[in-house]
């Protein structure tokens, strides 16, 4: 079976905040960092501890979404955000601007999957994703079908 999904187009908007979520998901030891700078207080009492480490925390934070966002404006990261039509099945992901234009990604391209409650999120990489979200399938048989595909492939759990 071939699933063939309508024309969808990222938004900005949730790239940035699906991304952002994946990288404090992946990176959640840098909250264990800063809870122990923040303990430094125990042995010398001081705000600073408290200050520069929430600093850093910012810091760390908008660095992240500074990276996102600049890929939303790159010229490499446009595609993402181009309408586009998906013909998925288990051999393939074929990706296609028009009818008569596309390309075929392997899954062995895809770095792991997430099942959200409105889609799926596609990881090819920390900052490339493409993300489908369930009202571009047809029917819910697809949607079932697309996450058969992606419990088979071991992309989700």
């Amino acid at each position: 079976m071939i699933v063939k999904t309508k024309k969808y187009e990222l938004d900005k908007e949730l790239f940035i905040k699906l991304a952002f979520k994946n990288i404090l998901r992946k990176q959640w030891w840098v909250g264990l960092i800063y809870l122990a700078i923040i303990s430094g207080t125990i042995f010398i009492p001081s705000w600073w501890w408290t200050i520069g480490a929430s600093i850093a925390l910012l810091l760390y934070c908008l660095f992240w979404l500074v990276q996102f966002a600049g890929v939303t404006q790159h010229e490499q990261g446009k595609m993402l955000f181009d309408k586009l039509s998906y013909e998925i099945d288990s051999r393939q992901i074929l990706i296609k601007v028009n009818p008569k234009q596309g390309m075929p990604m392997k899954w062995d391209m895809v770095k792991k999957a997430q099942l959200t409650k409105d889609g799926f999120a596609i990881w090819l990489s920390p900052v490339q994703l493409i993300y489908w979200p369930n009202k571009i399938f047809s029917s819910e048989a697809q949607v079932k079908f697309v996450e058969n595909i992606l419990r088979r492939k071991e992309l989700i759990k």
